[in-house]
């Protein structure tokens, strides 16, 4: 896997037995069991894409807050935007083994830009799922193009964990919906040309919800200034504000009242997302604190050396693995066709705690070094904690979980 670029070189440093700041050594690639020569290339394709494309530019966009749209073009260009949709109507028509691991290499390069895809991918299900063959024929096509990025709406200012408590509201006046409300915490606020907007039609509760696919330039849509971040700041959060918007009927998704069933489903397939993308996080951290580790010398040797440090790398190691597998038993699930909700879930929780775990322990490992941003260390670790929340907050997962093991 290619090596997280330091974010710059400040120079020499006093003499603390051998300046860490140095050419960093090859990474070798991580070992996948693909199914099959396809997905191999579709692999070897990302990682070239990432060291070429995403990595050198990772941390100065970071710092800037700049969003890399042309970054989302060529991903388009390569066919990233739409690997486990039908080929009929422009995916990849790939198994999500193999999508989730093409995203664990695009976020171990950049993670605004993998978990970008992440969410595209979501925006997307609704339609792909849920919606009328004449529906998917007309608008698919083009939100897998490439050209298109898309946004998923469901999290309003009070309404997080309780998602059915939505309150954004979508009257039907003749063949137009109007929508008012406010939605919350969407990636890619004001930057998407779609958004997979989950809107309240009927009473109070969960029967009440309703998708609509809205287009990023809707008349009576706008987005506030993106939220101030502790990560992930070139990847845009911004509240959207529907007010009058006109949306036309023939953009309901599914039935009036099925919403909260398609946001379930598309969720249950984002979290494997995001424990995807936590991997890769969590890869690059370690691969930096592995290199860090062996060229770091203390005492007359290297750091990698000393037995209580290279435990520490090992149980980094050991819990990459492991949420590695557990995301791919989950996918496998999902390929075959089987339920995967509760694996989902664990996936999703193992996977986003591992990785704090993980960049907090490589900030550990390089010591001051890492707590300054001539590494990428400090921003593995600030980018790691976003991933515990999003999609659904690790204490959701553990009661999802719970309800699973529990039911009758």
């Amino acid at each position: 896997m290619p090596h997280p670029r330091r974010t710059r070189h400040p120079g020499p440093a006093p003499d603390r037995g051998g300046d860490p700041r140095h050419d960093p050594l090859p990474v070798k690639a991580v070992e996948r069991q693909l199914p099959s020569e396809e997905a191999r290339e579709l692999l070897s394709l990302t990682r070239d894409l990432v060291q070429r494309e995403l990595q050198p530019r990772a941390a100065e966009d970071e710092a800037a807050g700049r969003f890399p749209r042309e970054a989302f073009r060529t991903l388009g260009e390569a066919g990233l935007l739409s690997l486990p949709y039908d080929e009929k109507y422009g995916g990849g028509e790939q198994p999500y083994e193999v999508y989730l691991q093409v995203l664990e290499e695009l976020a171990s390069g950049w993670l605004a830009v993998g978990l970008g895809v992440s969410v595209h991918t979501l925006s997307c299900h609704a339609l792909a799922t849920f919606g009328s063959e004449e529906q998917r024929e007309k608008w698919l096509p083009g939100m897998l193009s490439g050209e298109q990025l898309g946004a998923y709406c469901l999290s309003e200012p009070q309404s997080g964990s309780d998602a059915a408590a939505l309150r954004t509201r979508a009257d039907l006046d003749g063949e137009e919906y109007v929508v008012n409300g406010t939605k919350a915490w969407i990636t890619h606020g004001g930057q998407a040309d779609f958004y997979s907007a989950l809107v309240r039609t009927g009473a109070e509760g969960p029967k009440g919800i309703s998708c609509l696919l809205v287009p990023g330039a809707q008349q009576g849509l706008s987005a506030a200034p993106p939220e101030h971040k502790m990560g992930m700041r070139s990847s845009p959060t911004a509240q959207l504000h529907f007010d009058g918007a006109r949306v036309p009927r023939e953009r309901l998704i599914g039935e009036e009242g099925q919403g909260f069933q398609i946001a379930l489903a598309a969720l249950d397939s984002g979290r494997l997302g995001i424990a995807a993308c936590a991997i890769g996080v969590a890869q690059a951290a370690l691969d930096l604190a592995v290199d860090y580790a062996r060229t770091r010398r203390q005492f007359g040797r290297p750091i990698a050396e000393f037995q209580g440090l290279s435990f520490m790398l090992a149980d980094m190691a050991t819990q990459i693995e492991a949420g590695r597998s557990l995301y791919l038993a989950a996918a496998r699930l999902r390929d075959a066709g089987r339920p995967f909700s509760k694996e989902a879930a664990m996936a999703k929780l193992f996977c986003t705690d591992a990785v704090m775990r993980v960049t907090t322990d490589a900030v550990q490992v390089l010591g001051g070094y890492g707590y300054t941003q001539d590494f990428p260390a400090e921003r593995y670790m600030r980018e790691a904690k976003v991933l515990q929340i999003v999609e659904g907050t690790n204490q959701i997962q553990r009661l999802v979980i719970g309800r699973h093991l529990t039911k009758g």
